[in-house]
Formats: structure tokens, C-alpha cells, sequence
């Protein structure tokens, strides 16, 4: 059997699978595993094979771009946008164009070529968390930006091209659907009920406790209600707070010890999964503190998107969020 259920924020309809009889042919099984790659341009001792680093931590001695570091962010080699020139916006008939103007960076989250979110100290998960922090603060002085995404890739069938473990930031001159279509949909909610909608899915996950995967002082993880892929997870915080930036210190410690705790369940339980990690913040330029809510998304790949799901955006989950946080909540570490 399956039911169809609507997202609470988006009003995205998905299509889940309660079958309690789960095949290991439901999912495409592809673990990750990081080889050693002596050409690997974001080693230690191989910092002349990137362009030159925008900041770093934990060098005490020697200048930019020498050995010593814990953490570097430089821009992409090969960005989707890059920051020289001007917009340039034109028009033809119906038809809207722009420069490919904006910025794109990548943060090196360790020195050593094994090491991922899963296995790196709180410590270090934190640091990259800050480093997003501190880059979104500088890129939001470019007044071409209007909104500024943190994504990361782990495995090629996620989409990473390098082994190395490491986070994305990308600068955009447009806000993003993904992202324009929440924020409204939470104007929306706020104008209709006076609250934030984000805020509602916490207070309602948290007293159903069914689809809660873990939880601490400030932030709680859930399988949401109407997921698009199996075992897709959120990461929101229980404060309210629009912007991830503007998320105080120890904040990121909280959230730092609870996305290393779900990877490190994630990769044992469906066996070193690639998969792709999006941080929603709240656009740039935007009035929204009252009813956005920024949250970090998890997405093993588990499944295809194929004809189905194209056609009619409709997703097909073989996974019910209940079953699936019930997994990573009894997983053993």
C-alpha cells in the first residue's frame, strides 16, 4: 500500500510507501569510500594547487597558503559563478537574462584526505559550521547578493567530483525556487495564524515524538512528515532564528554534535551512503525574521529520480519518516 501526504510548509505532495516489507532492491545501495589520491588538491602540502585561500584556522605559524592548517576555505576552481562584473540584467520579449555574477567557495573541512563529517572531532564539525558563519558575513557586504546557500556533496553519486570532504558556499544574484517557494509559504502561514509554520512542525514533532530521530538543548532532528527521499533528515533549531548566521555560538556546538551523531548513524546503518546536505537560510535582502526559519536538510541517495517524478513532481519514498526515524534513533554507535 501507499498514501499520498502534503508538506506542511511547501504544500508539495509526496508519495510514500507503507509496505512494512522492505527489499534491499527499494534502494540503490553505493557506499562511499574515500581513496587515498596523492594528487588530491585539498591535502595538506598541496595548497599551491588551489587559488589562494580566503581564510584559515589553526595555522600558528607561516603565512597563507602553507602547511599547518585545520580548516581552509578557497574559492571553487571551477565556479558555477564568479564575482567580476555586473549584473547586466537584460530582457527579450518574455525571455529574462543576467551575468553569471556571484561567488563560489569551498570550505576544506580537515587537512587529511580520510577524514569526513562523520569522523571529524565536534570540535572540527563546528569549526566548518563557523567558517560558513563567518564567509556569509562577508559575501552579504556584496550588494549584488541576494541570497547564499551552503551545500555539501559526499560521494560521487551525490555529485562530488573531489574525494576530499568538503562544504560549498555559493553567493546567488536571484533568490533560489527551493528557497522563494518556503519563504512564501511561511508568509503565508504566519498571516494566516500569526506564527512561524517551522516553529509549529518542531511543537508538533516533538509531541508526537514519532518521527523525532534525536534532540538536545537547542536543536531537534526529524524525519518530516511528507518526505521526498528515504531516510531524509532535518536539522532545525528550536530557537527561532531566520538566518543561520545570526545563529549564536553555542548553537553551533549543539548543532555541530548532532550532525555528526546523525551521519555517523546514517553511515552505519545504510552503509556509508552518499548523500547531500543543504542549509535553507533566509534570503539576503528579505524583511522575513518573523516567520522563516532557517534549517539544515539531510538527503541520503538511496533512490533514483526517474520519468515519474519529472512529469509530475511527485516524489516516491519506499520509506514512511516513522520507520525511517525509527532506524536512526535505535542505532547503536
Amino acid at each position: 500500500m501507499s498514501e499520498l501526504r502534503k508538506d506542511s510548509i511547501t504544500g508539495r505532495w509526496v508519495i510514500v510507501s507503507t509496505d512494512k516489507k522492505k527489499r534491499r532492491s527499494d534502494f540503490y545501495l553505493e557506499p562511499v569510500h574515500v581513496n587515498a589520491d596523492p594528487n588530491c588538491p585539498y591535502c595538506e602540502g598541496h595548497e599551491h594547487m588551489t587559488p589562494h585561500e580566503i581564510m584559515a584556522f589553526g595555522r600558528n605559524n607561516g603565512g597563507p597558503d602553507t602547511p599547518g592548517w585545520t580548516l581552509r576555505v578557497v574559492p571553487n576552481q571551477v565556479p558555477v559563478l564568479r564575482v567580476e562584473g555586473s549584473l547586466d540584467r537584460q530582457g527579450e520579449g518574455q525571455f529574462d537574462k543576467m551575468n553569471g555574477i556571484g561567488a563560489h567557495e569551498v570550505v576544506i573541512e580537515s587537512p587529511q584526505h580520510d577524514q569526513t563529517l562523520a569522523t571529524l572531532s565536534e570540535t572540527a564539525v563546528e569549526e566548518a559550521l563557523w567558517a560558513c558563519r563567518e564567509r556569509i558575513h562577508d559575501l552579504k557586504r556584496d550588494m549584488r547578493f541576494r541570497s547564499i546557500v551552503i551545500f555539501k556533496n559526499h560521494g560521487a553519486p551525490a555529485g562530488a567530483s573531489v574525494e576530499h570532504s568538503h562544504l560549498q558556499i555559493l553567493a546567488l544574484p536571484i533568490v533560489p525556487r527551493e528557497v522563494r517557494d518556503e519563504v512564501d509559504a511561511a508568509r503565508s502561514h504566519y498571516e494566516k495564524k500569526e506564527r512561524c509554520v517551522f516553529c509549529d512542525v518542531v511543537r508538533q514533532e516533538l509531541t508526537d515524538g514519532r518521527r523525532v530521530v534525536a534532540e538536545n538543548a537547542d536543536m531537534v532532528a526529524v524525519s518530516p512528515y511528507a518526505p521526498r527521499f528515504p531516510f531524509e533528515t532535518w536539522i532545525l533549531p528550536r530557537r527561532h532564528e531566520a538566518r543561520f548566521e545570526d545563529t549564536p555560538r553555542h548553537e553551533y556546538r549543539s548543532l555541530a554534535r548532532m550532525l555528526g551523531d546523525l551521519l555517523r548513524r546514517m553511515h552505519k546503518t545504510l552503509e556509508m551512503p552518499p548523500y547531500n546536505l543543504l542549509i535553507h537560510s533566509a534570503p539576503v535582502k528579505e524583511s522575513v525574521g518573523d516567520f522563516y526559519h532557517w534549517h539544515l536538510e539531510i538527503i541520503p541517495k538511496l533512490t533514483k529520480v526517474a520519468g515519474f517524478e519529472w512529469a509530475t513532481g511527485l516524489y516516491l519514498n519506499p520509506t514512511t519518516p516513522e520507520e525511517a526515524a525509527q532506524v536512526l534513533r535505535e542505532t547503536r554507535l
